[in-house]
């Protein structure tokens, strides 16, 4: 599958992405208008940065519980009940007087179940479009997600120069309700890809499997670590330029949606997987020139060439299907997205807390130099693995077969009424 078209005439994909857009566009207004309401109501960068994305870091509690349920739950159902969750959370938090520690918690909570929504909207897609069709399909999911982030970034800014943030949350609010709803009508009711119930032992026994192999690990931290200290740069835009974050997080954006079309649609697959190494490389170098305390022009411009290094995940991701079976897409991109997004929220308070000793721009240099020099050690140790021979009949990081219990449930088979 190398068409747009193709894609978009592949049954449920359509409104699968747009109840992802509505949910995308909740998650970016409602997180730029909550990092403005801590930072004005407490003056730190560390406590702004923390509050976008410190959430992040309850995923990985959710990994450790949940995350089992991302192939044994029906997903339009789950994914449904998440959106009404979320909405409920936002509404919360646009309560007056709220003070900052309850704020905290009800985000740290959301954060803990997002663990879980990931890795069933991954697998769903993984489900939905034949194989040879999702790094296509994943670019399409990344690509909307940068413009939900560009029309979301800025359409916040622009609302929180004449809204309160209160406001602009209940208007996150109200989008994750609309996702919610595009999800359940939109979707067909599919039974789990796995049998048996979600547990804290299921979770435990496949992320180890998952996690047993050195190729899949290599794959997992270069996924996780350049990135989350990246992120951990982005997290500071408001620290950094206080009236223009909502510029430099939409070109950020800008530049991913350029990444994820040039390594989706225009890179030919057997090119694709040489691009893991500079483009991660690319993420990182730009902000190393933030030493220099750029302008707002600058900073937007570097922000932009940096985020186009965001493609790398895309080939990363393929190579992780490349060696995970079927059955456990769910949770093998489950564990991806849980494992990025704590990596982001350590990057976040990380970054924070080094912003707090120096400033925004000193740490967003220093994490810059530690992705790179993440990146190199990584590609060195890729390599290493590339000159040792696999055992002969065998694939490096293959799982072995699933037991009884396990047997995948695969296609569109109609579940109850929800």
């Amino acid at each position: 599958m190398r068409s747009y078209r193709t894609l978009f005439r592949t049954p449920e994909f359509t409104p699968f992405l747009l109840s992802f857009a509505a949910h995308a566009a909740a998650q970016t207004i409602g997180g730029l208008a909550l990092g403005t309401l801590v930072f004005r109501a407490t003056g730190s960068p560390l406590l702004s940065a923390v509050s976008m994305f410190g959430p992040q870091l309850a995923q990985l509690l959710g990994a450790t519980f949940l995350l089992s349920g991302a192939d044994r739950l029906p997903p339009r159902a789950i994914l449904s009940s998440l959106a009404l969750v979320f909405a409920a959370g936002t509404a919360v938090l646009a309560l007056p007087g709220l003070p900052v520690a309850a704020v905290f918690a009800v985000v740290m909570a959301q954060g803990l179940i997002a663990s879980l929504g990931g890795g069933v909207r991954a697998g769903l897609l993984n489900e939905i479009l034949p194989k040879d069709g999702y790094v296509l399909g994943r670019s399409v999911f990344n690509m909307l997600w940068g413009l939900m982030q560009v029309a979301g970034f800025a359409t916040g800014g622009a609302l929180l120069a004449l809204l309160p943030p209160r406001t602009c949350l209940l208007l996150a609010a109200a989008l994750y309700v609309l996702s919610a709803l595009g999800t359940r009508l939109g979707l067909t009711a599919r039974l789990p890809r796995s049998a048996g119930r979600p547990s804290v032992s299921a979770t435990w026994h496949t992320n180890a499997l998952l996690w047993s192999s050195r190729p899949r690990r290599l794959t997992y931290l270069g996924l996780w670590i350049p990135n989350g200290l990246v992120v951990g740069c982005d997290s500071l835009f408001v620290s950094y330029a206080p009236g223009a974050a909502g510029t430099l997080f939409a070109c950020g954006a800008l530049g991913m949606f350029v990444g994820d079309v040039t390594v989706g649609r225009l890179v030919p697959p057997a090119v694709r997987p040489r691009l893991a190494v500079p483009l991660r490389l690319l993420l990182a170098a730009p902000y190393l020139f933030f030493v220099l305390q750029p302008g707002v022009a600058v900073a937007a411009v570097a922000t932009a060439v940096a985020s186009v290094g965001y493609g790398a995940s895309l080939v990363l991701q393929e190579r992780l299907m490349s060696l995970t079976p079927d059955h456990l897409a769910g949770q093998a991109l489950g564990l991806h997205f849980v494992g990025m997004s704590t990596l982001q929220g350590v990057g976040a308070s990380l970054a924070g807390t080094v912003a707090q000793l120096t400033s925004p721009a000193t740490a967003m240099t220093l994490l810059a130099a530690a992705s790179v020099t993440v990146t190199l050690t990584l590609a060195a140790l890729g390599r290493h693995e590339e000159g040792q021979s696999a055992a002969p009949g065998t694939h490096p990081g293959a799982l072995p077969e699933p037991a009884a219990t396990d047997t995948p449930r695969r296609g569109a088979r109609r579940e109850g009424a929800q």
